[in-house]
């Protein structure tokens, strides 16, 4: 029996690998097609480097057990994993019937799955945790979901940050293959240790929070209930987390069983860490480890732009195989030809800030490399500023590239006309998505955003609209009477209760606050709603 859709928790990378594998696509991930507004040469790189997420490390034949990477995650497993469970049950039924979903995941596991079964084994915890990843993201390393995570371990900023997971215009750390491992593993051994012991609790509060696991756990001991997991009443979407992580890991342990084949995976590093010294050029690593720019991507995919971070860590990942030749390329490589450079003549008009988003850098990049303290400019004055080697379509996989990619997706849908909106001060995701007739996860999904994310003045979002135009946008606008509104929930309210009163949607305030539906709204508990004065009741 398959998993109905209210029981299946899909990933933050899962969406177009389960809408392939149910259409019977084998496992096909819907990416082509890219919208005809973006240039031809963007438009077959953009395509190329999807299909690269796919695309299966070079493989070996079978291998003898002690030389395979399957078998050796599965020496580490330290679970209980003889547990049986309607919602264990539930999640094996939908993976025993989509074989093709665990072999597009383990393909895409390949390239980091040595060293995150590694990390757990030095770390003694159990390696089912190297699994994670698969419930996380579908080992997506660009995953980015509706609730602002990031990366194969899916942190969310505040989280992130916590554990040392930096973010600038450069880069992000979540995405970070060893930085983001390494705070996973901590975060989820503070956790065990603060239930002592019990993963399964740790992998809930992994996912909801720790307050919100030690709260159900001491409603259950007032009504003198069990404290385990399976009887804890919790989110949702936590009620089937760690039921998703067993049965994962009952397939991995005995694919056989259950009718599954993995694909052959040899116990070796996949790759390398290798210093730099300084800022690289990823088209001229990419050169010099004779790879795919994309490889350079997807085993690096903290680096948001054309360049590794000029504030470092100055390293980076390339495959076993290239790693001696990208060493020497670079020791023979010259420091000022790591990064091109472009000698610049200061115009009229000119500021700091628009020079850098001309060549695709930074206000303190440029400041530093020309030695000055302020922002003031003059006409004429010599900027010598680091530039990309190769043209935008080269860098495929960057945020800005894999933005324009998803924007353009987007019109695949449906029959939408695509219009564009410069964010204006006070825009809201609300005000933007009742104006085009749409929905404020369907702005933020267009636009490669999570709904909570700051919109950002000037900034241009890309909305698929089938009942608007420009005309009707300013119309709108013009007559709107919403307000941002402050609620406190009262003993006795509920979401729909809240909607009536002031003729909002239940679907609406849920997206607002992040809330789930299945949920008790609480007395005391602070609302925010997006209201017409003039329909408010």
């Amino acid at each position: 029996m398959l998993l109905s859709s209210d029981n299946l928790q899909v990933a933050a990378g899962d969406e177009g690998l389960v809408r392939s594998v149910e259409s019977g696509n084998d496992g096909e991930v819907s990416g082509s097609g890219i919208d005809d507004s973006i240039d031809p040469e963007l438009r077959a790189a953009a395509e190329r480097a999807r299909e690269s997420l796919e695309d299966i490390p070079p493989q070996v034949e079978p291998s003898m057990a002690n030389n395979d990477l399957w078998q050796r995650l599965r020496d580490g497993f330290a679970l209980d994993l003889s547990v049986t469970n309607e919602r264990i049950e539930q999640q094996l039924n939908w993976y025993v019937n989509h074989p093709s979903y665990i072999r597009r995941v383990s393909e895409r596991a390949s390239r980091y799955m040595h060293y995150i079964v590694g990390e757990a084994e030095k770390r003694g915890l159990p390696t089912e945790l190297a699994l994670l990843p698969v419930v996380e993201s579908a080992f997506d390393p660009f995953a980015y979901s509706h609730g602002r995570a990031a990366g194969l371990w899916q942190f969310i900023p505040s989280t992130g940050k916590y554990f040392g997971l930096t973010q600038s215009w450069w880069h992000d750390d979540r995405r970070d293959i060893l930085a983001a491992t390494d705070a996973a593993y901590t975060y989820l051994d503070r956790l065990a240790t603060r239930f002592d012991g019990d993963y399964t609790l740790a992998l809930a509060a992994y996912n909801s929070g720790g307050g919100t696991v030690s709260s159900a756990i001491r409603r259950n001991q007032r009504a003198n209930k069990p404290t385990d997991f399976w009887a804890l009443d919790l989110p949702r979407e936590t009620r089937h987390y760690v039921p998703k992580l067993i049965a994962l890991a009952k397939i991995y342990q005995d694919p056989a069983a259950y009718g599954i084949e993995l694909p052959s995976l040899d116990n070796q590093p996949y790759f390398e860490v290798v210093e730099t010294g300084s800022q690289l050029d990823l088209a001229q690593a990419a050169t010099l480890a004779g790879v795919s720019i994309d490889e350079i991507y997807l085993l690096n995919p903290s680096y948001n732009r054309w360049a590794t971070n000029p504030d470092g860590p100055h390293r980076l990942l390339v495959p076993t195989e290239s790693a001696e030749q990208f060493r020497q390329g670079l020791n023979a490589l010259p420091p000022e030809h790591r990064v091109s450079w472009q000698n610049y003549s200061v115009e009229s008009g000119d500021s700091l800030i628009r020079i850098a988003r001309k060549f695709g850098t930074t206000t303190d990049v440029i400041k530093e490399v020309n030695n000055m303290n302020g922002d003031m400019i003059r006409i004429g004055q010599r900027l010598l500023i680091p530039t990309a080697r190769q043209g935008t379509s080269a860098y495929a996989l960057s945020e800005s590239q894999r933005l324009a990619s998803t924007q353009a997706r987007g019109g695949r849908s449906g029959n939408g006309q695509r219009l564009e909106h410069t964010v204006r001060s006070g825009d809201t995701f609300w005000d933007i998505a009742r104006e085009n007739g749409v929905t404020v996860r369907q702005v933020a999904a267009w636009n490669g955003m999570a709904p909570g994310d700051p919109l950002r003045v000037g900034q241009k979002l890309v909305i698929w609209s089938q009942n608007a135009s420009p005309a009707t946008v300013a119309s709108a606008r013009n007559s709107s009477m919403v307000r941002r509104v402050g609620y406190q929930v009262r003993r006795g309210d509920s979401l729909s209760a809240i909607a009536n009163r002031f003729s909002v949607n239940v679907r609406d305030i849920a997206s607002w606050n992040n809330l789930n539906t299945s949920r008790y709204l609480q007395p005391g508990q602070s609302l925010v709603l997006y209201v017409d004065i003039r329909n408010a009741n």
